[in-house]
């Protein structure tokens, strides 16, 4: 019995291997006509040549094109080429922390002030006896653990500034007109921008016919429906005008319509004003100015035959 029960064991394991089996192969489907002109398409394609010989030149981009707008019109004045250097630079966030945070700490004013125990005015005598009384010995009046006594550790005035390249800085202006550039929130104007307010409203304010709150809910009035127009009013993220002195119906109309944007002088500029609102309107004169003053890291002390010390400034391609 054990004999036979291998023997029908072996055939029934000899029935299920595959060696035993004959193989069967699966009919090859031929593609339909659409199928195979897809792939001959695809086949067929030459893929884009995405390197560059050794042998052709390398000219990488060295400038850019700057629109020069007239205002309040924003209409196309002149064409302009400015070097990467100036308006192109890739963002960098860091060296924009790095410049913020310099600026911040520049501008803490550091003036808070406690007394201690010896600059709180009233006698230093010792106020009771050491022993006999049964308290706690005690010294002046002035000790930190009497009411109106001096201050342990108190603040005294301090400098918070710290310190940071020049060129870092220099270059983290750049960085943020560049930034500003690349999403086209930079726009350039024409020089002696100012607001244009009516003629008729100006005769009237300079006569000193009209009162302060009419004059001023006018010009808010005025200032908002242009702002609006523009779409760079409050809704839009509001706008930074710049400008190289100050102008006095720009800096009065922003002052009054404080919350559709602001008007800066050129020196009272930070890396933070360029980004904090929506876009940035400055003049080509302030421009230039600004990126003039922050070209530190762009000057080499290495001079080379046949090549600039620094890029130039914007020139001018179509008037």
């Amino acid at each position: 019995m054990a004999g036979k029960g291998m023997k029908s064991l072996s055939e029934a394991m000899r029935g299920l291997s595959l060696v035993t089996q004959p193989c069967r192969t699966l009919p090859v489907r031929q593609p339909s006509a659409a199928c195979r002109r897809m792939m001959a398409t695809t086949v067929d394609s030459q893929p884009a040549n995405i390197t560059r010989s050794v042998t052709e030149p390398w000219n990488p981009l060295t400038t850019v094109p700057l629109t020069i707008y007239s205002f309040p019109s924003l209409e196309p004045r002149s064409l302009e080429q400015w070097s990467t250097k100036h308006l192109h630079l890739p963002l960098r966030r860091d060296i924009l922390h790095l410049a913020v945070v310099y600026e911040g700490d520049k501008t803490r004013q550091g003036t808070a002030s406690s007394k201690t125990r010896w600059e709180v005015a009233g006698s230093h005598r010792k106020i009771r006896p050491q022993k006999g009384s049964g308290r706690a010995r005690a010294g002046t009046r002035q000790s930190p653990l009497f009411r109106g006594g001096g201050k342990t550790f108190g603040p005294k005035p301090r400098d918070f500034s710290t310190k940071l390249n020049r060129k870092v800085y220099d270059l983290a202006w750049r960085t943020a007109l560049s930034y500003r550039y690349r999403r086209g929130e930079l726009i350039v104007t024409e020089d002696g921008l100012e607001l244009p307010l009516p003629d008729d409203f100006l005769q009237l304010a300079e006569a000193e016919l009209l009162g302060r709150e009419l004059e001023d809910s006018f010009v808010r009035k005025y200032v908002g429906e242009l702002m609006t127009s523009l779409q760079w009013d409050k809704v839009h993220g509001r706008t930074t005008f710049i400008t190289g002195d100050r102008r006095p119906n720009l800096f009065t109309g922003m002052d009054i319509a404080g919350e559709n944007g602001r008007a800066l002088e050129l020196e009272d500029v930070d890396v933070k004003d360029l980004l904090e609102t929506g876009r940035i309107v400055i003049e080509r004169a302030a421009l230039r100015e600004m990126i003039k003053e922050h070209s530190s890291d762009l000057v080499s002390r290495v001079a080379v035959k046949g090549l600039p010390k620094k890029p130039a400034l914007g020139e001018v391609l179509i008037r």
